[in-house]
């Protein structure tokens, strides 16, 4: 590998992509972020990227040449990277067909546009959840297994990493990474954005869903945004053992009965029963936990009944750098700082009803609105509260 890189990182500004930028700038790297409304690269602590450690070029992966000037592309294409790392994507849930096939499916085609363009190896940021609603062990290697995919979003990642597997057989060289769900720093919990998995923490922690359709043995995958990043990171200086390959990037699985039992442990949290989904009835639900369970809940019930495990055997064999592997103790780790930050610890019932201290409520991440879009994706949730997901989604 050569010592300085010439790196080109799409969703730049999005959660996982800033963290990737800064690793890579600080190895001593020429990085490229390329960004669509939002220049400035926030870290997940909050603190912004050094100014000049990194270029910002404005662009946007909807359009043909990500929107460069004629002279910006042909600069990229003519020589002018060694590696590209693909993060942007729109990871919410519940938007319109064609904003997944724009940002994340024609996205990923125009990124590898360039690659094969550029002769530039890729490494392209997918999803675990790819792997739709089958239970078992998921492993690396594999992609159509003919499953049943839950959404819009996951389809629309799995289309965008087929259109990788394709360009591979036509000669692009690429590695792919698989993040799961996608929450805050390993140590300490802290997160920038407040999104996916942790808007249905909030409304069940709060009360506000009490009945949940699922299965207390379905298993989720929860994985530290600073482990994530430093998987990428590692494929990218490690291409050449890495390309062709896929790379799971994924926690200690959690069951819900794990869930419900660490929620037990915080007395500020009223903790959800799991309905078996046979037996789950919506319209015995309270009006307004009625609204929430079907303008947000709704979104994520398969999540709640699969059963699977992701194998990470190349990721193992790639990095010495390891997940957590005491799921319940990084859950605790989570809450901790959900609670110190405000985030969590409304007291429950109706919403102002006090059981206790109550906590400022008036900050951008105290409310959960129960909108039928804009809610983050729990899986592979990776998007920003303050980019664009066209040029930083991720």
């Amino acid at each position: 590998m050569k010592d300085n890189l010439r790196v080109l990182v799409t969703g730049a500004a999005g959660l996982v992509g800033a963290e990737v930028t800064a690793r890579l700038a600080a190895a001593g790297h020429e990085v490229t972020a390329l960004v669509h409304h939002n220049p400035v690269l926030v870290r997940n602590d909050g603190t912004p990227l050094e100014t000049g450690a990194v270029t910002c070029l404005s662009g946007d992966v909807t359009k043909p040449r990500l929107g460069l000037p004629e002279a910006a592309y042909q600069a990229l294409a003519a020589g002018g990277l060694d590696r590209i790392v693909h993060c942007a994507a729109i990871t919410d849930f519940g938007l319109p067909d064609e904003v997944y096939q724009a940002v994340n499916v024609d996205g990923t085609a125009h990124v590898v546009e360039l690659a094969r363009a550029g002769g530039v190896p890729l490494v392209h940021v997918s999803t675990a959840y790819v792997c739709g609603e089958r239970d078992g062990l998921i492993r690396e290697t594999e992609l159509d297994e003919g499953q049943q995919l839950a959404n819009a979003y996951e389809q629309s990642k799995f289309r965008a990493e087929t259109l990788v597997h394709k360009a591979q057989a036509d000669g692009v060289r690429a590695a792919i990474v698989r993040p799961s769900i996608v929450v805050g720093e390993e140590r300490t919990g802290v997160v920038r954005d407040y999104k996916n998995i942790y808007a249905v923490l909030k409304l069940a922690t709060e009360g506000r869903v009490r009945s949940i359709p699922g299965q207390y043995e379905a298993r989720l995958d929860l994985v530290p945004v600073d482990y994530v990043a430093d998987v990428i990171t590692e494929v990218t200086h490690r291409f050449e053992e890495a390309v062709g390959r896929t790379f799971h990037a994924v926690g200690a699985p959690l069951t819900l009965r794990d869930f419900s039992d660490v929620m037990a442990e915080y007395p500020p949290f009223q903790v959800p029963r799991f309905v078996p989904p046979t037996s789950f009835d919506a319209q015995r639900l309270s009006r307004r936990e009625r609204l929430y369970y079907e303008r947000v809940m709704t979104l994520y019930e398969s999540y709640f009944r699969r059963r699977m495990t992701f194998d990470d055997s190349h990721t193992a064999g790639l990095t010495a750098r390891r997940a957590p592997e005491n799921g319940q103790d990084f859950l605790r780790t989570i809450f901790d700082h959900c609670l110190e930050s405000g985030y969590l610890g409304v007291p429950h019932g109706d919403d102002t009803e006090a059981g206790g201290a109550r906590p400022d409520t008036t900050g951008p991440h105290a409310t959960v609105v129960a909108h039928g879009t804009g809610s983050a994706a729990i899986a592979h949730g990776t998007g920003s509260a303050g980019s664009d997901a066209i040029g930083a989604g991720r």
